[in-house]
C-alpha cells in the first residue's frame, strides 16, 4: 500500500484482490464510518505495463467529514475486480459505467451490463487504444 497526498487529498494506492475488504473495513471502522461512496471512475494508463487501468473510488466519512482516495491497478488484458455492491449499494450504477467507459469487470456486481452506450459497441471509448478520427 502506498500513501500520498496529491493537492492535499489523502490517497492510498491498494491491492485490487482485497478492495472489498478494504471497503468493507472503512464502512465499517468505529471512528472513520465511511459509509458514503462518493464516486468510482477509471483511468486507462497505456504504458504502465501490468497496470494499465486504474479504478479510483472516493469514499467520504460524514460524522467526521474525512475523505480518501483509492487507487487500484489491473491489467488491460484482464481488468477484473470484486464489486463494491455488496458494501455500497449506490456502487451499482458507478461500477456499470466504469465497465461501460473502460471495461472493467466488476466481480459480484448483479447486472454488469453498459450504461450509457450501445449494447453492440465492442470497444471501451475511454481507453487510449484507437486512433482519433482527426488524428
Amino acid at each position: 500500500m502506498r500513501y500520498s497526498t496529491p493537492y492535499n487529498f489523502p490517497t492510498i494506492e491498494f491491492e485490487a484482490a482485497r478492495i472489498a475488504e478494504l471497503l468493507k473495513w472503512l464502512k465499517e471502522h468505529a471512528e472513520l464510518q465511511m459509509n458514503f461512496l462518493t464516486d468510482i471512475t477509471g483511468i486507462h494508463y497505456p504504458d504502465q505495463k501490468g497496470k494499465e487501468i486504474g479504478v479510483v473510488y472516493h469514499v467520504h466519512g460524514l460524522a467526521h467529514n474525512i475523505r480518501l482516495r483509492i487507487k487500484c491497478f489491473l491489467p488491460a488484458e484482464n481488468p477484473a475486480i470484486d464489486s463494491a455492491t455488496t458494501v455500497y449499494s449506490g456502487a451499482n450504477w458507478m461500477e456499470r459505467e466504469t465497465y461501460d467507459f473502460f471495461g472493467v469487470q466488476f466481480q459480484g456486481h448483479p447486472n454488469l451490463k453498459r450504461i450509457l452506450n450501445v449494447d453492440e459497441m465492442d470497444y471501451f471509448p475511454l481507453r487510449k487504444e484507437y486512433p482519433l478520427e482527426d488524428g
